[in-house]
């Protein structure tokens, strides 16, 4: 089963850039230009893993990112920030947002596609634990 990617950028060319730097993975990769599509296509899509842009239209990352980690259908969705705002205040925000992990562009290929791999890999992990921590407790039950 491929894992689900979201790239949400509301500038084509670097949308474009991160699809063609994970072009070689089996992944399902699907795309929103601003924040009310972004919070739309996780509805319909329930992606693994979201690359968000902090400074897009209608909703910045980090509300995007809020409210994705307020919801319980959707906290455990990973959330990798990609952008260009790489002040010590702007990283503390998007924590606090409640992101994964935060990456400054320029973004290198290599970078990218490691953190990407491992966050998918988490992402599996914590899945696998929450199936067993639901049969456990149906078992006790």
């Amino acid at each position: 089963m491929s894992h689900k990617i979201l790239i949400a950028d509301d500038n084509v060319a670097n949308v474009e850039l991160l699809d063609a730097f994970l072009a070689d993975f089996d992944y399902q990769i699907e795309t929103a230009a601003d924040g009310a599509e972004t919070l739309e296509k996780v509805e319909k899509f329930s992606p693994d893993l979201i690359l968000l842009d902090i400074m897009m239209p209608k909703l910045s990352g980090f509300e995007v990112c809020e409210q994705l980690k307020g919801n319980p259908k959707t906290k455990g969705i990973m959330i990798l920030m990609v952008t260009a705002l790489s002040e010590l205040g702007d990283i503390e925000r998007a924590v606090n947002a409640g992101c994964d992990d935060y990456l400054s562009k320029p973004v290198n290929k290599f970078e990218l596609v490691k953190r990407v791999e491992n966050m998918l890999k988490l992402r599996s992990v914590t899945g696998e634990l929450e199936r067993l921590r639901r049969y456990i407790d149906a078992l006790e039950k």
